[in-house]
């Protein structure tokens, strides 16, 4: 089977002022590209409101409704997800599948320092222009002086794998001193060896009493106080609708990368969709209909196997993220965990949202850290965010932990 290349992604725009732009993928099959193509979708700002997806194991079309923002750069979007479907080789100006022979290479680490006069919501303007700019942050360390400097370190990388050119470097020092004006003192990049990375590792150490209650990943009979989930999630297997396929029904409340959650559980169970339907609902509820097989092609019919999907599926749409506020000693620290993809990587704009939530909430950031942490059987990303409390917290800690949720759930 063969295709234009060109036609592997095709954006639409709806057909009227605030219907959802359709993007279609017809490209080869592999194991964990919803997941890839979700994930993507999720960090240009976009919600999936409607969703089909059909493959006979070597080929796969997928489409997808959504919406999102006026600014969304439609031609780059195109680019990343044709960059994550299956490679192609050229021939005759027809493409077609051509199996990954080599793993990919890990991206090079660029330190961003940065010195500012500090205000308020600065951090959040700083974050906001490394994802415009493709920029992934892998770790951050902010910290602000008595004179009210603010020192802060990105270990960044570059999608665009441009940042060692002297051009790149320029163009994002100076997209930040657009941004930032007077408030900006310096602005640094230099590509970091491994051992720089490793010295610049944040504290393994977190408190036993956040981790037994943040990083449980059973489904507990009485969740305790103060913890926030989504509502009721509903999940079931049926095996006796397709002779082939196990069904796998799921409805529950509509959040921000819902569908980014099932997809890369499913992915880290290396379990493929042969057919599935996804569509939002009145009152914010969603409905999910998939058919999926295990990596032998075979239905899942072990009935320990239905079961772990099952839990895991309904507490990663249950609690797809822990946020918590807690005490720092005698200061107070959000706290924000998201599980790490097997293949290593992390929910996309959480500290956008952490950051974006508490600027909206008039709270400013007095440290922040990112950092992974082995918890269990699992790797999780957390995000520790010191607040400035100054002449004390005038936000108080439900209405933090509350306004952070929202955020990163698309609830606020």
């Amino acid at each position: 089977m063969g295709i234009l290349h060109d036609d592997v992604v095709i954006i639409r725009p709806g057909e009227r002022e605030g219907e959802p732009n359709l993007i279609t993928v017809n490209c080869p099959d592999k194991t964990g590209l919803g997941c890839d193509l979700c994930r993507i979708i999720l960090f240009f700002g976009l919600s999936i409101v409607r969703g089909d997806v059909s493959t006979d194991g070597k080929w796969c079309y997928i489409v997808f409704w959504v919406v999102g923002k006026s600014t969304t750069r439609w031609s780059l979007l195109k680019k990343r997800l044709v960059g994550v479907c299956p490679s192609c080789s050229s021939a005759s100006g027809i493409s077609f599948y051509r199996s990954e022979l080599q793993p990919p290479k890990a991206p090079d680490v660029f330190l961003l320092k940065l010195c500012c006069f500090d205000r308020r919501g600065l951090l959040h303007d700083v974050t906001a222009v490394l994802c415009e700019l493709e920029l992934t942050i892998k770790k951050v360390k902010v910290s602000t002086t008595p004179d009210e400097r603010v020192m802060d370190l990105f270990f960044i990388t570059d999608t665009r794998e441009l940042l060692h050119t002297k051009k790149r470097q320029e163009d994002t020092c100076g997209r930040l001193n657009d941004v930032l004006g007077d408030a900006i003192i310096s602005c640094d990049i230099d590509m970091v060896v491994p051992e720089i990375t490793a010295c610049s590792q944040t504290s393994s150490f977190l408190p036993s009493a956040i981790t037994e209650d943040m990083f449980d990943l059973e489904m507990p009979d009485e969740l305790p106080s103060g913890i926030l989930t989504s509502d009721n999630v509903s999940i079931t297997m049926d095996n006796s609708l397709s002779p082939a396929h196990t069904l796998v029904q799921i409805v529950c409340q509509d959040h921000k990368g819902l569908l980014y959650d099932i997809m890369r559980t499913l992915k880290d169970y290396n379990i493929q969709i042969s057919y599935g339907r996804f569509s939002t609902k009145q009152k914010g509820n969603c409905e999910i209909d998939l058919f999926i097989v295990q990596a032998d092609g075979k239905k899942i019919v072990d009935p320990s196997k239905q079961n772990a999907l099952s839990s895991r599926l309904r507490m990663e749409l249950f609690r797809p993220l822990r946020v918590a506020v807690v005490s720092r000693g005698p200061d107070t620290e959000l706290l924000v965990a998201n599980p790490v993809e097997l293949s290593g990587k992390g929910r996309p704009l959480v500290f956008y949202d952490i950051t974006l939530a508490l600027k909206m909430l008039n709270t400013c950031i007095f440290l922040a850290e990112i950092g992974r942490h082995i918890i269990g059987d699992r790797e999780w990303e957390v995000y520790r965010v010191l607040l400035d409390e100054g002449d004390g917290l005038s936000v108080p800690r439900n209405k933090i932990q509350e306004g952070a949720w929202k955020m990163l759930m698309g609830w606020e």
